[in-house]
C-alpha cells in the first residue's frame, strides 16, 4: 500500500494505526526539539548566558575552555538533553542515539567533566557550575531551560486513516544536529521572513535536527526540524516552527504540504554554499539562469528550503557536511517523493535517484567526525525530473 498523508503546521495529525512505539516516538521527537530550541532561545535571551555565548574573555581568563567553547556547552547540553530524554523513554534504542558533539569538558581548573542531564534540575545546575567555572547564575539558568516542559508543541493525535509502521523503537537509530548553522546561531542577525521567498542567512537559519534511521539499511525513515528562530510575537521574543516527516514502507506523512509546481518556463531554482566550486556554479548558472543561483548559510536550513519549495535543488560537491546534518530533512523529503543523493555517485550512473544517502555505516578508512561525513557531497531534490536535469548539466561541467 502506497499511502501519503500531507497535514498543516498548525496540526499535527498522527495515525491511530501508527504502531504505538513509532507514535510515541514521533510525539517524544516533537517534545524534545521544542526543548532544544527553547535552550536554544535562553542561550541569547538570558543575559549572563548571552554574555558567555557570544563574548570571548581576555587575559587570564582567555585560555579557560568553557569560556572559548561556550557555544560548544550550548550544542553539547541540547544533544545531551535529546539523548536524556529520549532514552529514557525508549531504553531499547540504547548507544543508537548519536549527535555531533563529544560530552566530555575541561574546566579552568583543569578537571574534567562530563555533560549529561540529571534527573533533577538542582542536580543539572551543580553540573553545569563545575563546568562554567563555578558561574551558578548561567548554570542555573541553562539548567532551567533543560528541565521545562514546552507548551508549544500541539502533540494532538487524531485518526487520519490506515497507515502503519512495521518497526520497532530497537530497530531505530537517531542523529542529533543540536544547533546545525552555528555560525548563524552567534552572529544573530536577526531578519523578518517573508513568505514564499528564501532567506540566506540569519537566526532562523540555525536548525534543531533530529533524523530516525534503519539501523539495517540505514534508510532514513522519520525527521523532526525545529527552527527556533522563526518569528517574534509581540512581546518580542522569539517563536518557533517545527516540521516533520515520516517515509517508511510505502507509507508517507509530512507537516508540510507538497508544493505547487513552478509556473512552466521559470526554470530550476538551485541554492549552493558560497564556497562551492566555480565549476559547478557555473553549470548551475548556466542551466537554471544566474538569477536563479542562490546562496545560502546552514547545510539544514539549505534542504528545508528544498522541502518547503524555495529552492529545487541544494547542490554540494564537497565533502562537507555530515549524517546529523542530512538524516532529518532527508525524511521529510523523502516522504513528500523527493530525497538526498550523493553528488559523486550520481554523476557516474544512468539513475541518480538510486544513490540515495544512508547514515548506518562509518567510513572505516577516515577519522573521528569524519567517519560520518557525507564524502562524495550531495545533491537534495523534490522532484526527480528536476534531480535528472541537474546531474545531466553537472556531467557536462568542464
Amino acid at each position: 500500500m502506497n499511502t501519503s498523508y500531507f497535514n498543516n503546521q498548525n496540526h499535527i495529525q498522527i495515525p491511530h494505526t501508527f504502531v504505538r512505539g513509532m507514535a510515541a516516538l514521533l510525539k517524544v521527537l516533537l517534545r524534545v526539539a521544542e526543548k532544544a530550541a527553547n535552550v536554544a532561545r535562553v542561550c541569547r535571551q538570558e543575559a549572563p548566558l548571552f554574555e558567555l555565548l557570544v563574548q570571548e574573555k581576555t587575559g587570564d581568563d582567555k585560555n579557560k575552555k568553557f569560556v572559548q567553547d561556550f557555544k560548544t556547552l550550548a550544542d553539547v547540553v541540547i544533544q545531551e538533553m535529546i539523548r536524556h530524554y529520549v532514552g529514557a523513554e525508549f531504553p531499547e534504542m540504547g548507544g543508537f542515539i548519536q549527535g555531533e558533539e563529544s560530552n566530555k569538558f575541561e574546566n579552568g581548573l583543569g578537571e574534567s567533566v562530563v555533560v549529561t542531564v540529571c534527573a533533577s534540575e538542582t542536580e543539572t545546575a551543580a553540573l553545569l557550575e563545575a563546568v562554567l567555572d563555578g558561574d551558578s547564575t548561567a548554570a542555573a539558568l541553562l539548567a532551567k531551560a533543560i528541565h521545562q516542559d514546552p507548551a508549544a508543541v500541539d502533540n494532538t493525535l487524531q485518526n487520519t486513516g490506515d497507515l502503519s509502521i512495521p518497526h520497532s523503537p530497537s530497530e531505530l537509530g537517531i542523529w542529533i544536529d543540536p544547533i546545525d548553522a552555528t555560525s548563524q546561531y552567534i552572529e544573530g542577525r536577526e531578519m523578518v521572513l517573508e513568505e514564499g521567498h528564501l532567506s540566506p542567512s540569519g537566526l532562523h537559519c540555525a536548525l534543531v535536527l533530529i533524523g530516525v534511521y534503519l539501523r539495517s539499511t540505514g534508510e532514513p525513515i522519520m525527521g523532526v526540524i525545529n527552527q527556533p528562530f522563526n518569528y517574534k510575537d509581540p512581546s518580542g521574543r522569539w517563536q518557533g516552527k517545527h516540521f516533520w516527516g515520516v517515509s517508511c514502507e510505502g507509507v508517507r506523512a509530512c507537516s508540510v504540504s507538497l508544493p505547487e509546481s513552478p509556473a512552466e518556463g521559470t526554470g530550476l531554482r538551485a541554492v549552493l554554499s558560497s564556497s562551492e566550486k566555480p565549476a559547478v556554479k557555473k553549470a548551475l548558472a548556466s542551466l537554471c539562469g544566474p538569477d536563479n543561483v542562490t546562496y545560502a548559510s546552514g547545510a539544514g536550513y539549505k534542504i528545508l528550503c528544498v522541502i518547503l519549495g524555495l529552492a529545487d535543488l541544494y547542490v554540494l560537491s564537497e565533502g562537507s557536511t555530515f549524517k546529523w546534518d542530512s538524516c532529518a530533512p532527508h525524511a521529510l523529503l523523502r516522504a513528500l517523493g523527493g530525497g538526498i543523493v550523493d553528488y559523486t555517485e550520481s554523476l557516474g550512473t544512468p539513475e541518480p535517484r538510486g544513490a540515495q544517502l544512508t547514515y548506518h555505516q562509518p567510513r572505516t578508512q577516515n577519522k573521528g567526525a569524519d567517519c560520518w561525513a557525507n564524502q562524495g557531497g550531495l545533491v537534495a531534490y523534490l522532484d526527480c525530473k528536476a534531480l535528472g536535469t541537474a546531474i545531466e548539466a553537472l556531467n557536462l561541467k568542464p
